[in-house]
């Protein structure tokens, strides 16, 4: 099968080319490269660099790359961006996936699985939920999600092509961008292991799901295979297990501070600090996994310590 990455030179998009590779599939990838990077692909993928809000330039992969089935993960990913300029993430996030969508329709590409996020769409909550609970987004990189799946039923309505929306909590690992306003784990990695002050936004009393970018790729291939009877499902794919980022500074600086000491007994990582509250965080998000693990079989595979001792060591090897 031809499949189309959107986004797939970057962190969790290029992780899905590599299962797909290895699995046999055709892979072509749409970049534009401002956060991706072509060495994160395998070889045998065809680049084209590209902006998903060009209309032209997305038409012309189409047409070259004719794929059967899209992963559209290209997206502005930044909560405070989006605060900060909502026009810049509605043309990303909308016009951009409009343009896939658009070209999906008119090339006959069978299935699109889209990049949503349950780490934003439910709004603050205590405990896991399900899809069934109501959308309460609060920033406009919420919205967009949001508005995103409602386009996606649309085409699936209007133009019979199958859909499915993965509203990823907290995903993290090796490959994440520590530049900017990224992950936090990868943003607190490069500061440790650069002998630099960890800043940790507010009080740090944020709960987050966080889950490793393997079971993330794993649960878009599923949904690429899986034949589901729905013509759009939307699905939550997180752990439901609670951290706030306390916690995870304690851990990380616990296994940044091993990684270094292994080679170096006398390196040190000076001890986080707190800043302002950053605008948009919710203060508390959690999701059910249940039905993407009736549907797709999916379940997390990797508990939060073992995967930030990977992330941490892929970090160091690159410090």
């Amino acid at each position: 099968m031809r499949v189309l990455i959107t986004g797939g030179a970057g962190f969790i998009g290029s992780h899905v080319a590599d299962m797909l590779v290895a699995a046999g599939y055709s892979v072509s990838v749409l970049d534009d490269l401002s956060s991706g990077r072509r060495e994160n692909l395998p070889k045998s993928v065809r680049l084209f660099d590209a902006d998903v809000r060009d209309a032209t330039a997305v038409r012309r992969v189409f047409d070259e790359s004719r794929p059967e089935a899209v992963l559209h993960q290209a997206a502005q990913m930044s909560v405070s961006r989006s605060v900060r300029e909502p026009a810049f993430d509605a043309q990303v996030n909308l016009v951009g996936l409009l343009n896939v969508l658009e070209n999906c329709a008119r090339t006959g590409s069978r299935k699109v699985v889209f990049a949503s996020s349950g780490g934003v769409l439910y709004g603050d909550v205590a405990e896991p939920v399900a899809e069934t609970a109501p959308a309460n987004p609060v920033s406009p990189y919420g919205i967009s999600k949001w508005a995103g799946e409602q386009y996606l039923r649309f085409f699936s309505r209007e133009h019979a092509v199958k859909t499915v929306a993965l509203r990823y909590s907290n995903v993290y690992g090796p490959r994440q961008n520590p530049h900017g306003e990224a992950g936090v784990v990868a943003i607190f990695a490069t500061k440790m292991f650069a002998g630099e002050v960890a800043v940790i936004n507010g009080d740090g009393r944020y709960i987050r799901d966080y889950v490793y970018v393997t079971d993330v790729a794993r649960a878009n291939v599923l949904a690429l295979e899986r034949e589901l009877a729905e013509a759009f499902v939307a699905l939550n794919i997180g752990t439901g297990v609670a951290t706030d980022v306390n916690e995870l500074a304690e851990k990380m600086r616990n296994l940044c501070l091993a990684a270094g000491r292994a080679k170096n007994p006398a390196f040190k990582i000076p001890e986080p600090t707190h800043g302002p509250p950053r605008a948009g965080d919710l203060r508390s998000n959690l999701v059910s996994s249940r039905r993407a693990q009736e549907l797709l079989g999916w379940q997390p595979t990797l508990a939060l310590e073992q995967g930030l001792r990977e992330t941490v060591d892929w970090f160091y090897n690159r410090a």
